[in-house]
């Protein structure tokens, strides 16, 4: 069976933009922990736009934020009102900020628990940009675990040079270099970028569902987030648990309700209801920890698999 993943280099378009949101969140974190914090960002050609909803007692300077990140040549358009005060109705009795859908999911594939093909073009990307900081895009495509296509495509390389780098990190049958050439004009120079649209690089990688909403710029009320935080702790937990192959989780919320309207295990095709859980917003907060995580650092290369709280 063939499978194909790719990743993105933190100096994509859209990863610079999910780490504004996400940098923005944790300063009004830090001063005020219960903060409500819903922020997107578009950004590119000389332009960010900040729009969103933020409740807190917090006094954050936006705009040295971003121009601390993308540079003083930027025009910032800020427009930030307060949460609604219906939707916070329901959050301040502790429920969930919306309804939505999130899945969370483990595998024993491979030992930080994720889909083999998803962490080859990570460590690959990775490993590139360690060398090559710059824009970027990885791809690996798979079969039957036998690596069969590379694909990268890096901002200001050599292709002779990227080539061999490349051979150095992974073996495959076929490579494929900047394949519609070098290039240099990259990052939001070349292209607009928008948070919360690599939702399958932040998650598992295309084989495997999502719920739908993406995680930076929001607190832990936004259930988008922090359930799927904790449906990705279950996974984990009842893989080790059952000595499993394979475990998704699904979990459901209705807004204003602190508890879930589902929440499933499927254990190696095997269905059966989640229990011993917390899993309210609140609940979640205090048994991950989310008070202590610092979010722009969960943005860049995947929100799984890399030692955070809910693994």
């Amino acid at each position: 069976m063939k499978k194909t993943a790719e990743f993105v280099s933190p100096k994509h378009p859209d990863k610079i933009c999910d780490f504004i949101a996400d940098s923005i969140l944790d300063a009004y974190l830090s001063g005020d922990k219960e903060s409500r914090v819903a922020i997107e960002v578009m950004g590119g050609h000389n332009l960010i736009t900040i729009n969103g909803e933020v409740t807190s007692k917090s006094k954050v300077d936006v705009e040295k934020i971003v121009s601390g990140i993308v540079g003083e040549n930027y025009k910032i358009i800020k427009n930030i009102v307060l949460q609604s005060s219906e939707i916070a109705h329901g959050v301040d009795t502790g429920g969930a900020g919306d309804q939505g859908i999130m899945k969370g999911y483990a595998t024993s594939e491979t030992k930080e628990f994720l889909p083999l093909e998803y962490l080859l073009a990570r460590n690959l990307c990775q490993r590139v940009f360690a060398i090559y900081p710059y824009d970027g895009k990885a791809q690996v495509t798979t079969e039957n675990r036998i690596i069969k296509t590379v694909v990268v495509s890096f901002q200001n390389t050599k292709n002779e040079e990227l080539l061999k780098l490349v051979k150095e990190i992974i073996q495959a049958e076929e490579y494929l270099i900047n394949p519609a050439g070098e290039w240099t004009h990259g990052g939001f120079e070349a292209d607009s970028g928008l948070s919360g649209r690599k939702l399958v690089i932040d998650n598992y990688g295309p084989e495997i569902p999502l719920g739908g909403g993406s995680f930076s710029g929001k607190d832990y009320t936004k259930v988008d987030r922090s359930g799927a935080y904790m449906a990705r702790k279950i996974a984990v937990d009842l893989l080790k648990k059952n000595n499993a192959k394979e475990v998704f989780i699904k979990l459901a919320y209705a807004i204003g309700k602190k508890d879930p309207v589902m929440a499933v295990a499927v254990i190696d095709g095997m269905e059966e209801e989640i229990t011993g859980y917390d899993l309210s917003p609140r609940g979640i907060r205090e048994f991950l920890r989310l008070d202590e995580v610092k979010y722009a650092d969960t943005c860049t290369w995947g929100h799984f698999g890399r030692g955070f709280n809910w693994e």
